[in-house]
């Protein structure tokens, strides 16, 4: 088999830091990373892929979080990958109907980026934009791209950490529109950084068709990112989304008019965006911030703190945990330190 010198990663011993050290990976670009060990540490990563990988967990400190997505270097396995094909192999052992689905998708293919441009290409294909021709171009894109290649995986962690109804990472992969639309927005903001705009556009177009989740390729979202369920949700042009950051269904990161240039909201990082919430114009959503469901943000949002209602106010601060590996959606007065005497509208 072809090795294709994608990105892999290996546990980390334990030095004293017990299973939140041994939960970190690290990361390079070696050829024969697709192989792998060949499957004979598939097991281990089955029994013990908590344990060793994620990068990150739900709950966990940004400071743990931040460090451990730092430390991925220099490694030999990828445990996601071999947790993919596991999986795949025990689902086909129980769904015999789905054997060709899942040996087409995920077992004929020698790592993660190959498999993942496989199930986009089916997935967005048409009439006159065939899945072979898209297969090639996710595939150089991916193949060559290294932060692609970690935030892929980063973000099908934080499915697997955040959504409980994500029980395993090949779920992610071959289910889930929101993962699916995220990594297809991710190859769309590739090809528009290299020039490639009317493809990008045209990608952004089938996104918008097939998973109903319209995002602009020139925006700029970070990694260990979770759309949870993704539906009706659009991100505009100059929209950035920090890293760590939880966007559920029906969120609107738009404009207020027809201005042109820098005119979309900002998001921190480890903010979590109830749903259905609308946040408009050249606004920042500080870091840690929680926006309730159903809020209008109209006004800056300050960093750890939570905004609800139409027009949103802030309600109070929690600055102990980030609400994105929480994904508490809590909008009771005694969840906060403190009511909200630190903010005016002024």
């Amino acid at each position: 088999m072809t090795s294709c010198g994608c990105l892999v990663l290996e546990k980390v011993e334990d030095h004293g830091g017990g299973e939140a050290a041994a939960a970190r990976g690290r990361v390079k670009l070696a050829p024969g990373a697709g192989s792998a060990c060949g499957g004979s540490c598939a097991g281990a990563w089955r029994s013990r892929s908590e344990a060793i990988f994620p990068i990150y967990v739900m709950g966990s400190s940004r400071a743990s979080t931040v460090a451990a997505a730092r430390g991925i270097v220099d490694s030999a396995e990828d445990p996601i990958w071999e947790a993919v094909k596991s999986e795949a192999k025990s689902e086909a052992e129980k769904e015999p109907i789905l054997s060709s689905f899942l040996y087409a998708s995920v077992l004929s293919h020698d790592c993660l980026e190959r498999a993942l441009s496989f199930v986009l290409a089916n997935r967005l294909e048409d009439p006159t934009l065939l899945a072979t021709q898209l297969i090639d171009i996710f595939n150089d894109v991916m193949m060559n791209n290294k932060d692609i290649c970690r935030s892929i995986r980063l973000d099908a962690q934080a499915f697997k950490d955040r959504d409980p109804a994500c029980a395993q990472y090949s779920w992610a992969l071959l289910y889930l529109k929101g993962y699916q639309s995220l990594q297809s927005y991710r190859i769309a903001n590739v090809l528009w950084n290299q020039g490639r705009k009317v493809l990008a556009l045209a990608l952004q177009s089938r996104i918008s068709e097939v998973f109903a989740v319209d995002i602009h390729p020139a925006a700029k979202i970070g990694e260990g990112i979770l759309l949870d369920h993704g539906t009706g949700l659009v991100i505009g042009e100059t929209a950035v989304v920090g890293n760590w950051v939880s966007l559920m269904q029906g969120v609107t990161l738009g404009g207020t008019g027809k201005e042109h240039g820098d005119r979309h909201p900002k998001i921190g990082q480890g903010a979590l965006i109830g749903a259905g919430a609308t946040i408009l114009g050249n606004i920042n959503v500080g870091e840690g911030a929680m926006i309730a469901a159903g809020s209008l943000v109209l006004k800056n949002v300050p960093p750890h703190s939570m905004a609800v209602g139409n027009p949103a106010k802030v309600v109070g601060y929690k600055e102990k945990e980030d609400p994105s590996l929480t994904m508490k959606h809590d909008a009771r007065r005694d969840y906060f330190e403190h009511v909200a005497i630190r903010y005016s509208d002024d």
